[in-house]
């Protein structure tokens, strides 16, 4: 039965890490994956979530399967914390899955089953598996510009011209609603309000991809965009993640929600969520959600999580400085000032492949092939290493 199957190629940026782990140089760096590290390299805990599980540890009192679209209690935490009181309750309907990667799959099935005929818009670059889940759920896809010439900022007339132009009424827009995946670079808060005004335009739903809240500018501050778009926009879907904010990586928490014009039509919307995730994964794992929905539900607790998230944030942007200043010295020449006006934990480095392909062969530093570095990877252990690689290998390119 399998004889005419042939080998998958490797996924883009776990295929990577695969690499990275075989490799036996000791000064290895890996830049590629998205999990955030903190000043010694280690991907932590943190303290809020283990306050959590120690009171779940005693209070928890089964183990028995959760509903379809899952725990209650998480459910209504994610309604507040990611929509902000913008949108009327009986207007959004949460669905817990797996991870945001599910919640992406199970916006894009309920796409194909509403409008199968609809054609998903997706910036370029965007993040690596966008495009496979969309073709996965048997829908046409299309990109819009998003960066500019130099690779270094948003070409957003350009984007705005396409998405303008050239989508139908019920295509479907995916939107990054902070620190873009993966190039870091966001639009401004005028630029969101043209985006929304020209989806209300063109009668185009938004499909908003929110993985980061709380590593652009802070908790509140990364909706706006958000906020802005279902302003202007009776109809929505926002998958959300809270693997990087909340350090949940492997426990999969995630969540899909449905905007709709009025209670009713969200009800309908919901029950289909519901019966796409039935065929897929029948329900969602509750540990990670409870975790969630323990902080989000204790005062004290989410303000201490509020600021583990600041210095996670914090920290990733000195990063981003301390490399931009020594990049600066190293290679005065070459101006990676760029850099400072991304956000969240990747930044487009303007590197070339062939470029990538020497930090990794000769310096053991691993990065994704378009130039996209995990900024979060960076320590105060591997910055000097990681900038004399990089000027090492422009000085050789040009040379």
């Amino acid at each position: 039965m399998f004889e005419h199957l042939t080998p998958a190629p490797p996924d883009s940026i776990l295929g990577i890490t695969e690499a990275f782990q075989r490799d036996p140089r000791k000064e290895k760096i890996n830049l590629s994956v998205g999990v955030y590290q903190d000043a010694a390299g280690r991907t932590p805990v943190l303290e809020t979530v283990k306050k959590a599980e120690r009171w779940l540890l005693e209070n928890e009192g089964s183990k028995t399967y959760l509903g379809i679209d899952g725990l209650p209690e998480y459910r209504d935490q994610v309604r507040r914390l990611v929509f902000r009181g913008c949108i009327p309750d009986p207007r959004v309907a949460v669905v817990q899955t797996p991870g945001g990667t599910a919640g992406v799959r199970v916006a894009s099935d309920v796409i194909s089953l509403a409008s199968p005929e609809a054609t998903v818009w997706y910036s370029n670059p965007t993040w690596a598996n966008h495009p496979a889940i969309f073709e996965a759920s048997g829908l046409r896809t299309e990109t819009y510009p998003y960066l500019n010439a130099a690779r270094t900022g948003l070409d957003f007339a350009a984007m705005l011209e396409t998405l303008r132009t050239k989508t139908r009424p019920r295509d479907v827009v995916l939107l990054h609603a902070c620190c873009h995946n993966p190039t870091g670079i966001d639009p401004a808060p005028q630029q969101w309000s043209e985006i929304a005004q020209v989806l209300q335009d063109r009668q185009l739903l938004p499909l908003v991809d929110f993985a980061y809240q709380g590593f652009g500018q802070g908790i509140e501050e990364d909706t706006h965009g958000l906020k802005t778009i279902l302003a202007h926009c009776p109809e929505a879907l926002v998958a959300t993640s809270f693997s990087k904010n909340f350090g949940l990586y492997s426990e999969r928490v995630g969540s899909v929600a449905i905007v709709g014009v009025d209670g009713p039509q969200t009800t309908v919307g919901l029950s289909q969520l519901k019966r796409l995730v039935r065929v897929n994964y029948s329900n969602p794992p509750r540990h990670g959600a409870a975790i969630v929905a323990a902080v989000l539900a204790d005062p004290d607790l989410t303000a201490s999580w509020e600021q583990e998230v600041r210095a996670m944030r914090g920290r990733i942007a000195q990063m981003r400085q301390q490399f931009v200043e020594q990049m600066r010295q190293r290679r005065p020449d070459v101006d990676f000032s760029f850099l400072l006006h991304q956000q969240g934990m990747f930044s487009y480095s303007g590197l070339n492949p062939m470029q990538v392909d020497r930090l990794k062969n000769e310096h053991a530093i691993y990065i994704v092939g378009s130039g996209r570095i995990n900024v979060a990877g960076m320590t105060p252990r591997n910055i000097d290493r990681l900038c004399e690689a990089v000027a090492s290998v422009l000085a050789e390119s040009a040379a």
